[in-house]
């Protein structure tokens, strides 16, 4: 290894040890801090904050990587260190143009409004959160302003969790799976309805709890390198390729979102255990972008945990710990009801037909608060007209509609769209991986997910920030980002499900 290429991974090294500092500060905060630590929290944040910019951003980096570059000229795109200097140079561009004092006042306004954000969401009052979340819009077109006029000021955005995607693509691939989703949706409504009052009973929390560790545990989960807390809004954090950690929450009205949630954190935690352990404290640890993220928590939350035959073995176990609750209630129709199609008001609870409609709903929003075409003052209203316009439904109070997610007292806006190009893309992997593995449905009859997950190690997480996700979407699958194999899967499970 060349001596500028040490030089630049120990920097890398001590960049992500300070960012990961804070990681662990964030994740305290959203589990186990203190409601009155948020001011001190959003100052500790932001000196780490500032310290891996300064120490990121240095001529120094700009330097070693210009070096870099012209050693590593010609050099296979897919070799580690090339790569390295790739997405590290990327990175480095992009953070250059990005103030340290910028990255101070961002965390201090962003703790601050999460900290409303639980408040206002709690006491469902948007106008608790309104002056924070005005805060984090102002900031966030000052950020766009940092960075040369693209197409659109969205794509600025966008590009952070879904790189070399514009705004411009996912309208087009949006606009071509909606009309087909809302056409399936029509032919389920006019179909009979399925019952699934059985789900919404009393069911004991640490029952749930515990068989939801044991599910998360037959995935292949590492308990000696994570942990799961209870946080206000399910996430998954990591620290290092050895420390990757999960959240998830009990709702007393939605009893089994609990096992859901976790099935779907452990399918992110999963991806991030699956780097290679030489990509840990440099930009290639992680994944290739939040959609190719999602497409692993997805496929896991549904195209396995809500398929007929995962619960083939798992039912039984499942009614022994709630017999009262499931008193009369077959497997059909416990697989029935976990996959019933209705339009509802959050997000993270809704079916797999409806869901994307709440994130082409979230994502106008964002364009609109971008543009300036919307202010944050009026996104109750708009946010409900939408909620009825896409799903025929609205919000009773805000905690039902506006204030339902976390994501934008965080800061991130430009991130919505990458949960429903997730799905397209774990369709686009689960018709890939069902050739390659024919008996993948009889080995989860049996409650066996190691095929499964070695298959995806070898494919898709071993690579980490390797490659632009639309190149390894294709790489893998033959296609780049296209719905048509989710489109297939719906169908075909609704048309199942639903008789249609």
């Amino acid at each position: 290894m060349s001596e500028k290429l040490n030089q630049l991974k120990e920097i890398l090294g001590e960049v992500a040890d300070l960012r990961n500092a804070g990681a662990v500060l964030g994740w305290d905060q959203q589990t186990y801090m203190p409601q009155g630590g948020s001011d001190a929290r959003g100052h500790q944040l932001g000196t780490l904050g500032k310290l891996a910019q300064i120490k990121f951003t240095s001529d120094e980096v700009g330097q070693l990587l210009e070096d870099l570059k012209t050693e590593f000229a010609g050099v296979d795109l897919a070799d580690d260190d090339a790569a390295l200097i790739r997405v590290t140079a990327r990175d480095y561009e992009k953070a250059k143009r990005v103030p340290p004092e910028f990255v101070v006042e961002s965390a201090i306004v962003t703790t601050k409004a999460f900290d409303a954000w639980m408040e206002a969401r709690q006491k469902s009052d948007f106008s608790i959160f309104r002056p924070h979340l005005e805060k984090v819009v102002e900031l966030t077109k000052r950020y766009v302003s940092f960075f040369p006029p693209a197409e659109h000021p969205y794509d600025t955005l966008l590009d952070d969790f879904e790189p070399g995607m514009k705004t411009a693509d996912v309208k087009v691939i949006f606009e071509n799976l909606r009309p087909k989703q809302v056409k399936l949706l029509q032919q389920i409504a006019a179909a009979k309805q399925v019952k699934d009052d059985f789900l919404y009973g009393k069911y004991n929390e640490k029952k749930m709890d515990a068989f939801s560790v044991g599910i998360a545990t037959q995935f292949g989960y590492d308990w000696t390198k994570g942990r799961q807390d209870r946080a206000p809004h399910p996430f998954c954090t990591t620290f290092s390729v050895n420390d990757v950690r999960i959240t998830t929450r009990f709702e007393k009205d939605n009893p089994t979102a609990m096992l859901f949630s976790t099935m779907h954190e452990t399918g992110h935690a999963l991806y991030e255990m699956g780097s290679k352990q030489e990509f840990d404290r440099t930009p290639l640890m992680g994944g290739a972008s939040l959609a190719v993220h999602e497409s692993q928590s997805r496929m896991w939350e549904n195209l396995v945990g809500r398929s007929f035959a995962f619960w083939e073995h798992f039912y039984p176990q499942f009614k022994k710990l709630f017999p009262a609750q499931l008193d009369g209630v077959g497997l059909k129709a416990f697989y029935k009801a976990i996959n019933k199609v209705e339009p509802s008001f959050i997000r993270v609870n809704a079916d797999e037909a409806t869901y994307n409609m709440h994130i082409m709903l979230r994502l106008e929003l964002e364009i609109g608060m971008v543009e300036g075409s919307i202010e944050v003052k009026d996104l109750p209203e708009i946010w409900n007209a939408k909620m009825n316009d896409y799903l025929g439904i609205t919000p009773a109070n805000d905690a039902q509609g506006v204030l339902q997610d976390m994501h934008w007292s965080g800061g991130a806006i430009g991130y919505f769209s990458t949960y429903a190009l997730g799905n397209i893309v774990s369709a686009q992997l689960w018709e890939k991986i069902n050739k390659d593995l024919p008996h993948l449905d009889d080995e989860i009859r049996k409650g066996k997910f190691d095929s499964l997950l070695g298959w995806l190690r070898t494919n898709l997480h071993v690579h980490g920030r390797k490659f632009d996700p639309q190149d390894l979407v294709q790489k893998i699958t033959g296609s780049k980002i296209d719905s048509a194999a989710y489109v297939r899967y719906l169908t075909k499970k609704y048309s199942e499900v639903y008789g249609l």
